[in-house]
């Protein structure tokens, strides 16, 4: 028994490690399409993209591993289906319920994996990417400290303290320097509203005139900004849920609702992470009954359409849930918990059904 059980959870375990890179190797290559669109701009040449690639990689693996699952299941098992395997062991006396329990040690060993790829490699590596594009999209231009972000154009060294929630910023300084590498002009602004494609309006400033004998001050309500640094490049010093462990979704939360702030998104990422390990189990579950019962005989083909339209169906079920959570202000635990609960259902409907 040990050594059956032994032999489905390497072939089940290697079947999605294939799947798995399969996955990975087609959703890179869908993303190197999507950022050759940036080819050129600043420093961003070909090397910055595939190591931008190989970075996002670890998030990518922790998310497809369910999807993968279920794929390695579905060929793997469903081949030992059609050449009988499945009918010789239950044959000898083991039930559809044991060869349950060996695909879900599988799964074990697929959940390990992907948590500690998620919670320890994934993060680091997230934002690193970012701070990569989008620096290299701006020359290498950027900057974090404890002052906030420093960033530069040209002659210019632009200050941003804080970034608000509707991508606005607050407490910008502004310092330009002359030919001479002498500090000409500083402004300072206590607001910053994006206007559209290089644009910003300034609200509150102060602006100073530094001369040689004697510094001019001016104050303004508003002032229209031109900048061709990208807007995306602030997006690295907001908190993503995809570049936070789960400990650190937890303690940002705390923080969020200690100062009545809105934390939606953040709980309803921090359940979904948690949620994450059981969908593989989930998946497995589903699998079993294409390939013990109504898909014997089915071909390798088959198998992987079934895989691809299950897969698809619940990422779809599962966006639409999420959103709809939002819009409507659900309890984020039950918005992430009911796909998951849905699918087991159906499968363990199945699985009854056929046993």
């Amino acid at each position: 028994m040990k050594v059956l059980t032994g032999y489905i959870v390497r072939e089940v375990v290697k079947g999605s490690i294939i799947a798995l890179l399969l996955l990975l190797t087609l959703y890179n290559l869908f993303t190197f399409s999507d950022q050759l669109k940036d080819l050129g701009k600043g420093g961003y040449d070909l090397k910055q993209i595939l190591i931008y690639l190989s970075l996002t990689s670890p998030r990518m693996v922790y998310e497809l591993m369910p999807s993968a699952a279920l794929l390695g299941s579905l060929f793997v098992v469903g081949s030992m289906a059609n050449n009988r395997e499945i009918v010789a062991i239950r044959a000898a006396g083991l039930s559809i319920f044991w060869v349950i329990k060996s695909i879900m040690l599988a799964g074990l060993v697929l959940v390990i994996l992907a948590v500690l790829i998620g919670e320890y490699v994934a993060p680091g590596c997230e934002r690193t990417a970012q701070v990569l594009r989008t620096s290299a999209l701006n020359d290498g231009a950027m900057i974090r400290s404890q002052y906030g972000m420093w960033l530069r154009e040209g002659n210019r060294f632009v200050n941003v303290r804080k970034i608000l929630d509707d991508g606005s910023l607050g407490d910008i300084r502004i310092y330009e320097i002359d030919d001479r590498n002498k500090l000409s002009d500083i402004t300072q602004a206590e607001h910053a509203q994006f206007q559209g494609k290089d644009q910003w309006e300034l609200q509150r400033v102060t602006q100073s005139k530094i001369t040689s004998n004697r510094i001019l001050a001016e104050h303004q309500e508003k002032l229209p900004w031109q900048s061709t640094i990208d807007s995306d490049l602030l997006k690295v010093a907001v908190v993503d849920s995809d570049n936070l462990s789960l400990y650190d979704l937890f303690m940002y939360i705390d923080f969020l609702k200690q100062n009545n702030q809105k934390s939606k998104i953040y709980e309803l990422a921090f359940w979904s992470r948690l949620v994450n390990p059981f969908v593989t189990f989930v998946m497995l579950m589903v699998s079993v009954p294409f390939v013990v019962g109504i898909g014997r005989g089915s071909s390798t083909g088959a198998r992987i359409l079934i895989g691809i339209v299950i897969g698809m169906t619940f990422n779809i079920l599962d966006k639409v849930a999420g959103n709809m959570g939002l819009v409507y202000d659900m309890n984020p635990m039950i918005v992430a918990i009911c796909p998951s609960a849905l699918m087991l259902l159906a499968a363990s409907f199945a699985i009854r059904k056929m046993s």
